[in-house]
């Protein structure tokens, strides 16, 4: 097994870690360490990638377990945000619907004989989903430090960047992840064609 695999299994090995961390009591700071793994997990999404085009390693193991770890990692953050009452469930509903739509469109593409690539949109919707799940996370664990909290929440405009900009990317994520779902069906509508 490539090293480029290797650390696709590692990024499915820190997802049950994120989530034992992120259920464990604050006082234990589990949300901040949680936050530390998810960080690590997302930086490795970026290195097996790399590594897998630059040393032409790139395996149908790889082109399957990749996205799966992908979304593996997105799920369990956002279904752990909306357990701690951070995010609706409803906005989580839309994300997870997409994906599982956009799976079932490349499963049946591939039972053709095709591939969907990657489009622009979907690469966007994946850069904020992570940018807004991250930037989520460090405002949980920020609220757990009691000192850097009352620093922090001292002034309306420290409220404002902490608590609201994090949001607005996760909105923003969550209207570029219907768009992509719209773009993907759109430009593959020939795939699930009724009259096949």
């Amino acid at each position: 097994m490539n090293l480029a695999n290797k650390l696709t299994l590692l990024r499915i090995f820190l997802v049950p870690l994120f989530v034992i961390f992120m259920i464990l009591d604050s006082n234990y700071y589990g949300v901040i360490i949680a936050t530390i793994i998810f960080i690590i997990a997302s930086i490795t999404d970026k290195i097996d990638g790399y590594i897998a085009r630059s040393r032409n390693q790139i395996t149908n193991f790889g082109k399957f377990m990749d996205p799966l770890a992908d979304k593996l990692l997105v799920t369990a953050a956002l279904v752990s945000l909306v357990q701690l009452d951070v995010i609706p469930a409803w906005a989580v509903i839309i994300i997870l619907s997409r994906e599982f739509a956009v799976t079932g469109l490349r499963t049946i593409a591939a039972a053709e004989g095709k591939v969907i690539a990657a489009s622009n949109w979907g690469k966007l919707k994946t850069v904020f989903q992570m940018l807004a799940i991250i930037l989520l996370l460090i405002v949980e664990s920020i609220k757990i430090i009691p000192s850097i909290t009352t620093t922090i929440m001292t002034t309306n405009l420290s409220v404002a960047l902490i608590e609201y900009i994090p949001l607005a990317i996760f909105y923003i994520a969550v209207i570029i992840t219907i768009i992509s779902g719209w773009d993907y069906f759109v430009k593959n509508k020939g795939i699930i064609s009724t009259d096949k």
